[in-house]
């Protein structure tokens, strides 16, 4: 499926967020739902030098450019790529400016550990695809900065993680022409959350949010 409405592109970033909970993704990016706690504006942070829109420097043999824009037609996705190193590489592309060819390099950064999801690995593995359509070549490997470590992992991209990205990327999609937002199984990972006070999961054993205010509301 070719997504050829830019409107309905969903954010690469979301992949993030709906890995880690469905409804998390749903309240952010559906119903726009927002709030702060210190691992969100710690992850701002961290970010706010490698998201300088479109900066680039030249060091020996690479390229590296930050805050760089992509998007895939083919998963309907946006977002920005914190930063893509291009390896000059005879088997690579041309960048506007420079000479010789490159291979695009994503680099994640990320405000804590390496953690045993996998969501950092579907967002880069997302990152890779919309390059590679992009620019119509090979991205191979990225690596996962973190800044608790302050080290960087590796990733190889394979199909197995790109089918799940794509499996991943069509669930949201669907979730989103709904306009619904699920209800998950809550656990300790909701003490982290930074939309604990708006998704209310202890009452949602017990009843919907939705039926909780309709209740209130006629009280």
């Amino acid at each position: 499926m070719v997504y050829k409405n830019e409107e309905n592109y969903l954010m690469l970033s979301g992949i993030q967020h709906f890995k880690f909970c469905k409804r998390q993704w749903a309240l952010i990016h559906i119903e726009q739902q927002w709030e702060e706690n210190v691992k969100t504006i710690e992850g701002q942070y961290l970010h706010k030098k490698a998201d300088q829109p479109l900066i680039k420097e030249r060091r020996k043999e690479k390229v590296i450019v930050r805050g760089l824009p992509i998007q895939s037609r083919d998963l309907g996705i946006t977002g920005l790529c914190d930063v893509v190193e291009f390896i000059e590489d005879s088997q690579g592309v041309p960048i506007q400016g420079y000479e010789g060819t490159f291979i695009p390099v994503p680099v994640e950064y990320k405000r804590g550990k390496p953690k045993r999801g996998e969501e950092d690995i579907l967002q880069l593995t997302a990152q890779a695809m919309c390059l590679e359509e992009m620019l119509v070549c090979s991205v191979n490997r990225g690596y996962v900065y973190y800044g608790e470590t302050k080290h960087r992992l590796a990733i190889e991209f394979t199909e197995k993680e790109k089918d799940l990205v794509k499996r991943t990327i069509k669930e949201m999609h669907h979730y989103y022409r709904k306009r619904h937002t699920p209800r998950v199984k809550t656990g300790a990972f909701c003490n982290s959350c930074s939309l604990q006070q708006v998704c209310l999961p202890e009452l949602m054993k017990k009843q919907s949010v939705q039926t909780y205010i309709e209740r209130k509301l006629s009280e």
